[in-house]
């Protein structure tokens, strides 16, 4: 049987939502192992005064094996 935990991360990037996703991974990898997957739980994103989006942001879940 496996312990596991989850925690919540914002990440956000200027390219989409996918570098993003892969921001988080990064970020949570420098401190975490074991990690086993990552939940999109909300995404949106800033609008410049151009009309085009400016920024990707996500809120999602990480979850990790505790050993």
């Amino acid at each position: 049987m496996a312990v596991l935990k989850v925690i919540e991360v914002l990440a956000s990037s200027e390219k989409s939502w996918e570098n993003a996703a892969e921001n988080a991974l990064e970020h949570a990898s420098k401190s975490l192992k074991n990690i086993r997957s990552l939940y999109v739980n909300e995404q949106n994103c800033v609008v410049g005064d151009d009309g085009k989006i400016k920024e990707y942001r996500m809120n999602c879940k990480i979850t990790f094996e505790v050993k």
